[in-house]
């Protein structure tokens, strides 16, 4: 049923998802009001927006974490409705929760979704139940470490130690032997703890040559369709650096095979908004399975938007006002090739170490084909406090040749001084034979692109 429309909306975040957001508002006529930390009083998103609240200090536990103080600012400011972007309490059972009980509108899922896809052994079993395959793993979660072991001893040699509560790589260790589970349980655990507030673990086999392939849904509810496939493979412990979509990997029967998957699955836990499926391919046997499903808007969803031409962003908005979706699946259509390159405020050389401190110039490229998402102006200070990306660089193009051309183009105009950034490195990668021949895996950047530098 259509609820009342969003007139002012909350922006539960920063950087450059907030302006994301911030700018689909202004399509629509929704009054924005924009949370920040004093850290970013003077950024981009609270230029933009209707409003502005300080909600704590810098640090994200004490601002962008705190669900009480984002919740007391959408009431005292009149907002209808909360957006959380991604990160910081965009995936928190709770926090959607909190503001259904204040009568608000979250924009992503219900929690009782978030929790149950959240929780990642759940998430395993909902996925067998709706008959899409998962990587040979633990039932559930493993009680100690003696358990960890013994599971492990029964899957096989190499296993993942991976948290339970949380994803991006955090609280996970590859183990290669028995004698190494205890050590890496200890400080997998210890860092779920600290990321997710659950040190709770399952144990999953490690496949040693993988593609990262990932699905966007859309759902209304009743009406389930997926936007396609993202390849997510170029990435640097177990961090996405470069998105395209299609993938190069898939043949056809493939890619419907995994959309169809996708479907079913958020189907069988009556998944609403925007949301991603995600899958590893495995090189020895062509088979995919499941990995973890994000309830919630990705960072790479502008490449979607390239081939498919839906708005990821409205249509979440449009949905959490009851909405139906205006498409079946078969309207789909997806036209060319869509590449995103994460521009971060790093250094490759140095193990991709952040790199905090003030810009100077900055000279964003354009032309035909090419889209940037940012938050940074000339003299933007990059805080040492949160995730370093200062912008996505995208490029389409009628086919992955032309695409590949123009972000090679882009790159070379692209200027921003006063911090290093991973620029170098994503020039390397177009030009390097492997990548352009779309034979990479997710271990490629440490094992040769990067070997000696990283």
């Amino acid at each position: 049923m259509t609820t009342s429309p969003v007139r002012r909306l909350l922006v539960a975040n920063r950087g450059e998802i907030a302006v994301r957001i911030l700018r689909a508002c202004r399509e629509f006529g929704i009054e924005t009001v924009q949370v920040y930390s004093e850290a970013d009083r003077d950024s981009l998103p609270v230029r933009m927006a209707d409003r502005a609240v300080c909600i704590g200090p810098a640090r994200a536990a004490d601002s962008y974490l705190r669900p009480d103080f984002i919740v007391s600012a959408a009431k005292t400011h009149g907002a209808q409705a909360i957006h959380p972007g991604y990160g910081f309490l965009s995936e928190n059972a709770a926090f959607a929760r909190m503001c259904r009980d204040a009568g608000l509108l979250f924009v992503g899922p219900t929690p009782e979704v978030i929790e149950l896809m959240g929780e990642k052994s759940q998430a395993r079993r909902m996925a067998v139940e709706a008959g899409v395959p998962v990587t040979p793993g633990s039932e559930g979660t493993v009680e100690d470490a003696d358990h960890a072991r013994r599971e492990a001893d029964r899957i096989g040699y190499p296993v993942l130690l991976k948290a339970a509560a949380g994803g991006g790589g955090r609280g996970m260790r590859r183990v290669e032997r028995a004698q190494d589970v205890q050590a890496s349980y200890v400080a997998a655990s210890r860092e779920a703890l600290a990321a997710f507030g659950d040190g709770a673990l399952y144990v999953e086999r490690f496949l040693t040559r993988v593609r990262h392939i990932e699905v966007q849904i859309l759902s209304d509810g009743r009406n389930v369709l997926h936007l396609g496939e993202r390849d997510c493979s170029v990435q640097r412990r177990n961090q996405k650096l470069v998105e395209e979509s299609p993938s190069p990997a898939l043949a056809p029967e493939m890619r419907e095979r995994i959309g169809e998957a996708a479907v079913r699955l958020c189907r069988h836990v009556g998944y609403t908004s925007a949301g991603t499926i995600e899958c590893i391919l495995d090189d020895a046997s062509g088979e995919f399975f499941f990995m973890e499903m994000n309830t919630r808007v990705q960072v790479e969803h502008p490449v979607t938007e390239l081939v498919t031409g839906v708005d990821i962003v409205k249509e979440q908005i449009r949905i959490a006002q009851g909405e139906p979706l205006r498409w079946r699946q078969e309207d789909v259509r997806w036209h060319g090739h869509a590449i995103e390159c994460r521009i971060n405020a790093e250094d490759p050389d140095a193990g991709f170490a952040p790199s905090p401190g003030v810009l100077g110039r900055v000279h964003w490229p354009g032309g035909p084909g090419i889209r940037v998402d940012t938050h940074v102006v000339p003299g933007y200070r990059v805080p040492p406090f949160y995730d370093s990306l200062l912008g996505k660089l995208l490029a389409w193009g009628v086919d992955r040749e032309e695409a590949l051309a123009r972000m090679r183009r882009a790159l070379d105009e692209l200027e921003l001084e006063g911090v290093r950034t991973t620029a170098a490195f994503h020039r390397a990668l177009m030009d390097n034979p492997d990548f352009r021949r779309g034979d990479v895996h997710t271990r490629y950047v440490e094992e040769v692109l990067w070997k000696d530098r990283s």
